[in-house]
């Protein structure tokens, strides 16, 4: 059964070729990841290698944990499930009656 893996403490000039060909070593690798940012496109500096077997996962665990590459230390382990995070969106608090940022006068009553 395929293990997927945490790779991190990578260099934000190390390539998701770097870090396939390094993992290559260790076994069979199913796929590789490097995540990168969506807005300014560059590393965030992990990524997630899936290897073929959870032997090659191991002994990649064993060789590459604490290796340097790109003058990193590696960090290397078995990835966690994704945890469930609450959504930002929403509004901030503030507004309403009277607030400065409506740009005007409130006036209440039946005044006018």
């Amino acid at each position: 059964m395929a293990t997927k893996l945490f790779v991190g403490n990578l260099s934000f000039n190390t390539t998701e070729g770097d870090v396939l060909e390094l993992f290559k070593q260790a076994g069979t690798v199913s796929t590789c990841e490097l995540i990168m940012d969506k807005f300014t496109n560059k590393s965030r500096g992990f990524a997630f290698v899936t290897m073929g077997t959870q032997e090659e996962a191991t002994k990649a665990i064993a060789e590459f944990n604490g290796r340097e590459l790109d003058g990193r230390a590696l960090t290397v382990n078995e990835a966690r499930p994704r945890e469930d995070r609450p959504r930002g969106g929403g509004f901030g608090g503030g507004g309403g009656r009277g607030s400065s940022r409506s740009g005007g006068r409130q006036f209440s009553g039946s005044r006018y």
